[in-house]
């Protein structure tokens, strides 16, 4: 019975063990495809996070999509039009994330419209004026400047005096990532704005950057403290993507923080204008790079380091 009963414990003991090596099997087939696929896409197609862009700093990171982020570098290129200090951008982005997430939207609790929220019944203006974003914001700004204290006030305070909100506490879960984007887009972190972005696949105009660059920054274009022209891709970049087109939009700007915050806002809105690379003082954004290489702006020689420019694409 002894040796009956070791051989049917073999038996069981080998069953069991093709029930359980199969599936196994299964699992490291189906794990080493996942990886291979993963690899596969970071390498040569659509990119981890595509869609999307990320500002570090303050020991953390922000990632939003390009839609948010295009809003986000409005606001912040609003504040640096005005010659607002980078607060009043901080204080913006983090009630406008809280109010719409950044997002233009043509509804809200009563009359409430737009990317801050703001209402027509209290005085803000019509609901034309505020759903384009350009006058919403410096609506928010014409507001906010009236406050004593709001470059050294509690964020969520300030904003809270402006919008008289009825959730009084609520922009302060929002205060980090609006000092982080607005570091990055004002110029104050250099290098920082990341976009994970797809092929354009189509040809672009830098006209296109550069009307976007005018309606946006106003009165530094106007002064003449940014200037802005065509030249050839060649000539004016340090280094020439193969799906750039021939002509650069070349930035002259007044200094250091404005340009880092114009190179910035170019990456901001690469998703929009079908910008593929942005290079300012040594430093470049390339759209087509992936995996780590696509996390931070690498670096090129060659070039003007005083001007930005931005190629666009060429297909």
């Amino acid at each position: 019975m002894a040796t009956r009963g070791g051989g049917r414990s073999r038996g069981r003991s080998g069953s069991l063990a093709r029930h359980v090596a199969v599936p196994l099997v299964m699992v490291l087939l189906f794990a080493g495809i996942a990886g291979g696929s993963y690899v596969a896409l970071q390498r040569y197609g659509s990119p981890a996070h595509e869609g999307t862009c990320v500002a570090t700093g303050l020991g953390t990171s922000h990632r939003y999509s390009t839609d948010r982020v295009a809003n986000a570098a409005l606001i912040s290129a609003t504040a640096v039009d005005r010659g607002l200090p980078p607060r009043a951008a901080s204080i913006a982005l983090a009630t406008a994330y809280q109010e719409s997430q950044l997002q233009n939207i043509d509804y809200g609790d009563r009359d409430s419209l737009g990317l801050f929220q703001q209402r027509p019944s209290q005085g803000w203006g019509s609901e034309a004026e505020i759903m384009d974003p350009i006058y919403a914001t410096n609506a928010f700004y014409d507001v906010l400047e009236t406050i004593p204290d709001y470059t050294s006030g509690d964020i969520n305070d300030i904003a809270q005096e402006v919008q008289r909100s009825g959730h009084p506490e609520a922009y302060r879960d929002h205060e980090t990532e609006g000092r982080l984007y607005a570091s990055a887009l004002t110029g104050q972190s250099g290098a920082n704005l990341v976009c994970t972005l797809g092929a354009v696949g189509a040809t672009v105009s830098p006209e296109q950057v550069r009307s976007e660059l005018e309606r946006q920054f106003p009165r530094t274009t106007q002064s003449g403290r940014l200037t802005a022209r065509l030249d050839s891709a060649a000539g004016a970049a340090p280094q020439l993507p193969a799906e750039a087109g021939a002509t650069a939009l070349v930035i002259d700007v007044g200094d250091e923080s404005l340009g880092w915050a114009v190179a910035n806002w170019a990456v901001a809105r690469a998703a929009d204008d079908g910008v593929v690379q942005v290079s300012y003082r040594g430093r470049v954004w390339d759209r087509s790079l992936r995996g780590e290489e696509a996390e931070r702006w690498g670096t090129a020689e060659g070039g003007d380091s005083d001007r930005v420019v931005v190629l666009v694409s060429g297909r």
